[in-house]
């Protein structure tokens, strides 16, 4: 049964770019407002804590970014969702698109619902499609300790296979026929650093409510049950203080080394003595990655911040690593 609706022109197409922690939805972001394409997104990015790292990582200055911190989009922060929705509804011809980044422990269903259950967001915009982004390294794991992945990749119309350059074919066609049993109908892009065209994944009216009213008969009521893993926590450090370089490095690749079991997720931006350009650090699990990427804004307050996201993460512990971290 499909229930894809006609869109009417006067309708802003609404893409939800979900996915786990890590799984490289904001590099698939960043590939999206990269491309040449003339078209102008607003992008609003939710992050679980209350310190926002992803708004830095997110390229496109002509594009404008709202972020939701501090909770997450499918629970507390919804009423956050709709009301930047409807401030961008007053504008809407200036506008061809809008893109949502979840938390990477966001349920996909009551995000969905949001352009359902409220009637101004319902008249004005249209749920274009879900995307979904899944690491093909860690996917089959999430699925066993994780109910928010496999909702994730239930509910998506488009799913990125990414970071296939990480396993070997054998291994990535095991994951492809895992998600099969989950998702018969999504289309699914193999990916290298979320490297997939525009094209795929952009107003393709890809959302089909009927399949979804299938997994979920009570979507359409507005009502949702969803729990997170309470084992699941975020801690956010910051410093004023320069950081020096070779020290953060010993001591990050010590807590990844001992702790990245549990560490789900590591990001941060990050001021070294001596560099005029902020340091992005990325991390799941024990895979890490850094680079530096751009000048500091002028007059901003060159601040370091680091978000660690994971099970057992003790903040006392992190914060006095990360303060010894300071240059002298």
């Amino acid at each position: 049964m499909s229930l894809t609706a006609s869109p009417q022109p006067s309708q802003i197409p609404v893409t939800v770019l979900t996915g786990y922690l890590g799984a490289g939805k904001t590099t698939l972001l960043n590939r999206i407002l990269s491309e040449n394409h003339g078209k102008k997104y607003a992008v609003i990015i939710n992050e679980f804590g209350e310190l926002g790292v992803d708004n830095d990582l997110v390229v496109g200055a002509d594009e404008e970014v709202f972020e939701m911190n501090n909770g997450c989009i499918c629970c507390t922060v919804r009423g956050d969702l709709i009301r930047i929705i409807e401030g961008l509804m007053k504008r809407k011809g200036k506008l061809d698109g809008i893109i949502v980044e979840t938390t990477g422990l966001a349920d996909p269903a009551p995000v969905a619902q949001t352009f359902f259950v409220d009637d101004d967001v319902k008249s004005n915009s249209r749920l274009d499609a879900i995307v979904t982004v899944v690491d093909a390294k860690h996917l089959l794991q999430r699925l066993v300790d994780s109910h928010e992945a496999e909702e994730q990749v239930a509910f998506a119309d488009v799913i990125v296979l990414n970071k296939t350059d990480l396993v070997a074919a054998e291994e990535l066609d095991r994951v492809e026929e895992r998600i099969r049993t989950i998702n018969k109908t999504a289309r699914i892009l193999r990916a290298e650093k979320a490297d997939v065209p525009i094209a795929q994944l952009m107003d393709r009216g890809a959302f089909d409510l009927g399949r979804i009213l299938e997994l979920e008969p009570d979507f359409l009521s507005g009502e949702d049950d969803h729990q997170h893993d309470d084992a699941v926590a975020s801690v956010s450090l910051t410093s004023d203080r320069p950081l020096d370089r070779e020290r953060f490095n010993r001591w990050i690749g010590a807590i990844l080394m001992e702790k990245g079991q549990d560490l789900l997720r590591t990001k941060g931006i990050l001021h070294f003595r001596g560099a005029d350009q902020r340091f992005a650090f990325q991390a799941v699990h024990m895979l890490a990655d850094g680079e530096f990427i751009g000048l500091w804004k002028e007059g901003a307050s060159r601040q370091s911040r680091i978000v660690f996201i994971g099970r057992n993460v003790d903040r006392s512990e992190l914060q006095r690593g990360f303060e010894a971290c300071a240059a002298r």
